[in-house]
């Protein structure tokens, strides 16, 4: 059960939010980069919306969910609590089922998640059907490690040259994760994998801002992450310590 919110917990939340963000700073002046090309996703899949609504209180404007049902859940409570200008850009960031896609679309400013040609197409379907416009991010599974999602190298390019030519969607770059367990110089060879895929991609199709962008970096390796390129980092557990 998530905690209950309160003025302690927005004192922790804010005091979290900004160490993690001085901490991606620091990580993007050590790589040579500007610290304002990478958006930390707030992963909200351990609480509620009330602690949610302090996370976006703290300074934090892209939120990312792990779970259409609790992304559904929180958009109906932003919604009714909260005016317009505190709502957060949402992001899917967990695998999507295809019988959830025509309430999720409506919902969010990108899905990171898209794993296969076959969600891809619904995506499509349902953006053409609703009028819209949709970002995605392709999973990709490098590590070929079973027990993740995402296309494998094999499946890459075959997915990619069908999923550009489907209406309605605009594919932005890449999502990745790496091995449990891995060392930081193996994750950094991992991420250093996706980048140059991710400049492959860039390079045989016109992506908006002529640039691929890389959903790469958790709590645990988000400064690997930015070493090698990374534009979207997802920061979960470092957000809620002290609250959860």
């Amino acid at each position: 059960m998530s905690p209950v919110a309160s003025e302690q917990t927005q004192q922790v939340i804010s005091e979290n939010w900004q160490r993690v963000r001085l901490q991606v700073a620091d990580a993007c002046t050590k790589a040579g980069r500007v610290p304002d090309d990478v958006i930390i996703v707030g992963v909200a899949k351990y609480v509620g919306p009330e602690l949610t609504s302090q996370l976006v209180s703290a300074g934090c404007r892209v939120i990312g969910e792990n779970r259409p049902q609790s992304l559904w859940d929180k958009h109906v409570w932003f919604q009714a609590k909260q005016p317009p200008a505190a709502n957060p850009s949402w992001h899917l960031i967990g695998h999507l089922q295809r019988n959830k896609v025509r309430r999720t679309l409506p919902l969010v400013d990108m899905i990171q998640s898209v794993d296969s040609l076959r969600l891809a197409q619904e995506l499509s379907l349902e953006a053409v059907r609703s009028r819209i416009e949709v970002a995605v991010l392709l999973d990709v599974n490098l590590t070929q490690d079973s027990s993740k999602t995402g296309l494998t190298l094999d499946e890459f390019w075959t997915t990619v040259q069908r999923l550009v030519e489907l209406p309605g969607l605009q594919l932005r770059g890449l999502m990745a994760m790496s091995s449990l367990g891995a060392t930081p110089q193996l994750i950094e060879r991992e991420f250093a994998q996706v980048r140059e895929l991710g400049a492959q991609l860039a390079q045989k199709y016109q992506l908006p801002n002529d640039r691929c962008e890389l959903s790469m970096g958790m709590s645990g390796d988000f400064r690997e992450a930015i070493a090698q390129g990374s534009t979207y980092v997802r920061i979960g557990s470092e957000l809620w310590r002290g609250v959860l």
